[in-house]
């Protein structure tokens, strides 16, 4: 029998890709039906290892993907929502969230897919509802997975007849490591561990693999997943590299237990298959299943033994920008108002300390060009947004009990300030965003409009800088400087715009580098407009 090799190729590799369509649109459809609330589930439902597995699951199941499950919970971590114990069980419910896709595909309905597709293309583009478009988009997915499936699986037919992939086969089924090492290379080249998971459910089905052949390539399947946060990782903060280490050790000690049980293990897979009567994709998806869960139990209860490992792997001390509030107890707007705004207070002066950090990185990143800077920024603008949300709902339920009239006017220039704050965090975001303008469009400002901006945003960090400690020390002296320097700010600002009209009449500047220098020093210039604000309220207010 003659070979059609482009045939093949063709059908695998557009099976493929409609495959991974599919479970993008499938997870994105899901992902958007439940709101944006995944990472609150995770915020709020790891307050232990098992409860983190729990979240783990629920979530991977809603956007189908271990790793973009994996590189949430590596933000969080970085961001002080989650410690490296919480992470790790984390990560293990979603190695087992993971495999409800092979339970799908393991109910084979693959003859339906187009009837499917077809109803989930109806529900996209014939209703204007969101909430139908995104149920179309889910069943659309559904649909696309089992259509991929069918075209791989038509597409690897053929193989049973090469003798190169018959010999293959029987190394594999002689040398599991062999099969753990392939399974590993193709996920780490797909970057899907369900669909090299499908790939193997429909080389089983065909007859290609037999079951000692097939659960090592499983085992390198769930290693292979783990490349996903790895990337994600490099880079990136000790925390984030911390928590990708993490994933890829579970998985690989995960193998090696399995490895050693491996006739214990590929005895019961087959047991499981005869005594339920299982489908050869059910009885793959069961043993992804299986050996997730396993896995977990084992390792649960040495999630502590799991962190110092990686701990000691990579060693250092992580810059945590923390997101939650320390000072807002509940506690005391029952029982003293006026406690109630010292603490709110201390907490706004932890957000203004905050807006200074990000304008510092934002200065970095303005100066070097380097994206860690604007990474930074942008985690710190995050944690800026997550507090003014806090501090904000604290001081209504705070202002909703009876205030004495200083109480009162405390209450009011701390929601003042609180605002101010914000807003100067929203404007180091749109320098930020200027920078990477022109970054993307090649815009080269002139060395002279880089000096005067680098010594506005100096003067413009130290005038922040001093309202934010004359608000902690409710110093008025330094109050009355931040009020002369948003003065010089202002005389800063209109000098540099005629001295850039000038360069621009000389053509000594372009017009796109023009936008973005006057878009700068604006932005600046209105940073110093909420920094004086936030000094007024000192100066108007003795006691707060």
């Amino acid at each position: 029998m003659e070979i059609n090799v482009q045939e093949i190729l063709f059908q695998f590799f557009g099976g493929l890709g409609i495959f991974l369509y599919g479970i993008k649109q499938m997870g994105d459809g899901l992902q958007a039906s439940a709101g944006d609330r995944l990472r609150d589930i995770l915020d709020r439902f790891t307050t232990n290892p098992l409860m983190g597995v729990l979240a783990g699951i629920l979530v991977t199941i809603l956007i189908q993907s271990s790793s973009g499950t994996t590189v949430i919970t590596v933000g969080l971590v970085s961001a002080g929502f989650m410690t490296l114990k919480q992470a790790i069980g984390v990560i293990m419910g979603a190695n087992i969230g993971t495999t409800v896709t092979a339970f799908i595909i393991g109910i084979d309905i693959g003859e339906y897919a187009l009837p499917i597709i077809a109803l989930g293309s109806i529900l996209i583009f014939f209703f204007k509802s969101k909430k139908t478009n995104n149920v179309g988009r889910i069943i659309f997915g559904f649909g696309a997975l089992f259509y991929g499936l069918e075209l791989m699986s038509g597409g690897m037919k053929p193989l049973r007849s090469l003798e190169a992939f018959h010999d293959l086969t029987v190394s594999m089924a002689s040398n599991p490591v062999l099969g753990v090492v392939i399974g590993t290379l193709f996920t780490v080249l797909v970057q899907s561990s369900s669909a090299t998971i499908g790939i193997l459910q429909g080389l089983f089905a065909e007859g290609l693999l037999n079951l000692d052949a097939a659960l090592p390539v499983l085992f390198g399947d769930n290693i292979g997943t783990t490349i996903t946060a790895v990337l994600a990782s490099v880079g990136a903060s000790i925390a984030a590299r911390r928590a990708a280490a993490t994933h890829v050790l579970f998985n690989i000690i995960g193998t090696i237990i399995f490895l050693v049980i491996l006739p214990l293990y590929t005895a019961l897979i087959s047991y499981l298959q005869q005594s339920l009567g299982l489908n050869p994709e059910m009885t793959i998806a069961f043993a992804h299943g299986t050996f997730n869960v396993t896995n977990t139990i084992i390792q649960l209860p040495f999630v502590a033994v799991l962190a110092a490992i990686v701990t000691k792997l990579i060693p250092g001390d992580d810059a945590i920008i923390e997101y939650k509030p320390k000072h807002l107890d509940p506690i005391f707007i029952e029982q003293s108002s006026s406690i109630a705004l010292s603490q709110a207070k201390e907490e706004v002066v932890r957000m203004g300390n905050f807006a200074v950090k990000g304008m510092e990185e934002t200065h970095e990143y303005l100066k070097t060009r380097q994206q860690k800077h604007a990474s930074n920024a942008e985690q710190i603008e995050q944690a800026i947004n997550n507090l003014d949300q806090k501090i904000t709902d604290y001081l209504v339920q705070v202002g909703a009990k009876q205030l004495s009239s200083t109480d009162s006017e405390r209450h009011s220039s701390l929601l003042d300030a609180v605002r101010d704050i914000e807003r100067i965090g929203d404007h180091a975001e749109n320098i930020c965003e200027l920078v990477e303008y022109q970054q993307a469009n090649k815009v080269v400002i002139s060395g002279q409009a880089a000096a005067d901006l680098n010594e506005m945003f100096e003067l413009t960090t130290e005038t922040v800088s001093k309202a934010i400690r004359a608000l902690d020390a409710n110093d008025l002296a330094l109050a009355r400087e931040v009020a002369e320097q948003e003065e010089l700010i202002d005389k800063m600002e209109r000098k540099l715009r005629k001295q850039h009209i000038l360069r621009l009449n000389e053509r000594k500047c372009t017009g796109q580098a023009g936008v973005a220098f006057v878009d700068m020093i604006s932005n600046l210039e209105r940073m110093g407009d909420h920094a004086v604000n936030v000094a007024e309220a000192v100066l108007g207010t003795r006691d707060l």
